[in-house]
């Protein structure tokens, strides 16, 4: 669908000063196809004969840069759509991002658009650095490639940006978004997917408006072998107003895109120098096969640097075995202390010979990535033929070994962009920045696992919202598996040590609602008395006792998603903020992971010599409460079990309150 607009043979610009711009930036990149300019009074623009309107054009152009104001624009791209133009870039501003006359005006461009792409309005336009194909209005420091990365934006500003990097990136494609109003960003992650040029996807998103789509997408890109990261900004909406448990405060929407990523199978970075040196490394190797690493310097402040900044990553500096303690030792005298981080000192500095021999036996440890620190000097006041020698020694033994190998200065100015672009033609990875290499190592790692299994895609519900209180949200529980307590609404006792709950609170607690800990039925009677006044009834039931640990289970919903949460329970659930997300449906792999990944996971193990909690009966009773919310989940606004209690024999939901919605009469 996209094939003409973003590989044109023939560009037809319209307007002024910006298209005459697209003119001279595709002669600047060599674009071999066809330029015809159209303005109603000038002859000729940047050397070009003009025609006088879209209907004097020789053919309907495969792409079109609109540069005229936002009311000629729609009557434009209608007209465009007609003559079977590729597609268009739509260059104005004023539409949805202008208050109700611009939304009004959007719409009606999507639908003068018809079937035709369009990207914008308010929209920069695309590099295509492999064709030399610049509908571009502004300068960009990009060159031709024959193979590189493709980044999509919403800000043409960032773009432009982006394409001034020197850190020798190489960009096959530049797309800038605008306002989204016909193409938008999974429609554009799927086209570029298809050109088998690109070697890496990377997005800056605003925003995800299609969630089901950009996940599809995102399968179509990986499944054809292209890697994606993205840098996201700001935070989704919240779904709804859910207010009747910590579920939903206590995710947060940012966690919430982290956990929908994570499934999508996109790796997400946080700053621009990480989402340059993630592609970099993703387009010089593709996806790593483990977390594992080795880091090697001449320098033991350079080597504890590395560890500490490990710490924050989902890395790992796996320990040498005996055996390759010992192959290693046998490359470095007896002062060097062979370890990982590797501090080799500068015995063999400047002999290519001999430091290929010690990357050589460290990398044959068979690590995820072996990385030596090197910064080079300037290059306008040092020698860097010593630097030079040992790179050379990393390539060897990376070819020796058949491992990847990064040169990873401590800063952008430790590897100038030449010297970057030559090690990339040596088979070596050149990063900038301790951290941003460690960002993008786990980034890479990220992209080579296993896609999971798609997730769940459902609307929100509509009607009027309905909270079940406790009584009736166990009752629903129980009947998908969950274990619950015996409980009793007629003041009778189940069993002792028991417990009286006032019904239709959401935080009883707080309000003074439950009583814990009676022994027999004059005090469950008591408790009865001074609960009815607090709610709409008093629950009776017996007490879990022999508890481990308290976790909380909820699920709600956000636009990207319906999600299950999990975390540090009881009257702690959000002071403590120990949390994990994970969007719906969630495998037993993934809870037993998250629980693991808690806080709370210590006490599961056995705190202090306490008895371990039951972590296989933690995880059935959570994939019991996900196959109750998703048997609803047309209807579930949220479920929430604070707290599912574990014993070493079981876990049991101990308190719930789910909320639904009843269908208009």
């Amino acid at each position: 669908m996209m094939h003409r607009l973003l590989r044109p043979r023939s560009i037809a610009v319209i307007g002024g000063k910006p298209a005459a711009e697209v003119i001279r930036q595709n002669d600047r990149l060599g674009y071999d196809g066809e330029i015809w300019p159209v303005h109603p009074t000038h002859d000729t623009v940047v050397g070009r004969p003009v025609f006088r309107s879209i209907a004097d054009l020789p053919a309907a152009p495969d792409a079109v840069f609109l540069a005229l104001n936002r009311h000629f624009t729609v009557a434009t791209v209608r007209a465009l759509a007609e003559l079977g133009a590729g597609g268009v870039i739509c260059y104005a501003a004023g539409f949805a991002e202008a208050g109700d006359e611009g939304r009004l005006l959007q719409q009606q461009l999507r639908e003068a658009a018809g079937t035709m792409p369009v990207l914008g309005p308010n929209c920069y336009g695309t590099l295509n650095y492999l064709d030399g194909a610049a509908l571009w209005p502004d300068q960009h420091g990009g060159v031709r490639v024959a193979r590189g990365v493709a980044i999509i934006t919403q800000s043409g500003n960032i773009g432009c940006n982006l394409t001034m990097q020197r850190r020798g990136l190489p960009i096959a494609y530049l797309v800038t978004l605008g306002n989204q109003a016909v193409i938008g960003l999974s429609e554009m992650i799927e086209a570029l997917a298809a050109d088998s040029r690109i070697t890496a996807l990377g997005l800056h998103i605003e925003g995800i408006d299609d969630a089901a789509r950009f996940a599809a997408a995102v399968r179509v890109a990986r499944k054809a072998g292209k890697p994606v990261v993205a840098l996201k900004t700001g935070v989704s909406a919240a779904g709804a107003a859910l207010t009747i448990s910590h579920t939903a405060s206590m995710a947060g929407a940012d966690s919430v895109v982290d956990a929908f990523l994570a499934r999508a199978g996109v790796s997400r970075v946080r700053t621009i120098p990480e989402l340059l040196e993630t592609l970099k490394l993703l387009h010089a190797h593709g996806p790593l096969a483990s977390r594992d690493i080795v880091s090697m310097s001449c320098s033991g402040g350079e080597a504890a640097l590395m560890a500490d900044l490990g710490e924050r990553r989902r890395v790992r500096f796996r320990a040498f075995t005996r055996a390759q303690h010992a192959a290693i030792g046998a490359t470095v005298p007896a002062l060097v202390t062979v370890s990982n981080p590797f501090d080799y000192h500068t015995f063999a500095w400047a002999d290519r010979a001999a430091m290929a021999a010690i990357f050589t036996e460290v990398m044959r440890a068979g690590f995820g990535i072996a990385v030596l620190i090197l910064d080079f000097p300037r290059e306008d006041r040092g020698n860097a033929a010593d630097w030079i020698a040992a790179a050379e020694a990393l390539a060897d033994a990376a070819r020796a070994t058949g491992q990847p190998a990064a040169i990873v200065a401590t800063m952008p100015e430790g590897i100038s962009e030449a010297r970057a672009q030559h090690l990339l033609a040596q088979g070596l990875i050149p990063l900038s920045g301790l951290d941003e290499a460690l960002a993008a190592i786990e980034a890479a790692a990220d992209q080579g696992a296993p896609l999971a299994p798609p997730m769940l895609s459902a609307p929100p519900p509509s009607g009027t919202a309905r909270m079940l209180d406790e009584w009736d949200s166990k009752q629903l529980l129980a009947r998908h598996g969950v274990p619950v307590p015996a409980t009793s609404r007629d003041g009778m006792a189940p069993g002792y040590p028991a417990v009286a709950k006032a019904l239709g609170l959401a935080h009883k607690t707080e309000q003074g609602g439950v009583v814990l800990h009676l022994r027999d039925a004059g005090a469950v009677a008591e408790a009865v008395r001074a609960l009815r006044p607090l709610g709409a009834g008093v629950l009776v039931e017996a007490m879990v006792t022999g508890a481990v640990a308290e976790i909380i289970v909820g699920v709600a919903r956000d636009p990207l998603g319906p999600y299950l949460l999990l975390g540090s329970g009881g009257v702690l659930a959000e002071l403590v903020a120990d949390r994990a997300i994970l969007m719906l449906p969630a495998s037993a792999g993934d809870i037993r992971a998250a629980l693991l990944s808690l806080k709370v996971a210590a006490l599961l193990a056995g705190f202090r010599g306490r008895p371990a909690g039951s972590l296989d009966a933690a995880v059935a009773a959570i994939l019991a409460i996900q196959a109750a919310a998703i048997a609803c989940l047309d209807r579930l606004l949220e479920l929430d079990v604070n707290p599912l209690i574990v014993t070493p024999t079981e876990a049991v939901a101990a308190d719930a309150l789910i909320q639904l919605t009843e269908p208009p009469a």
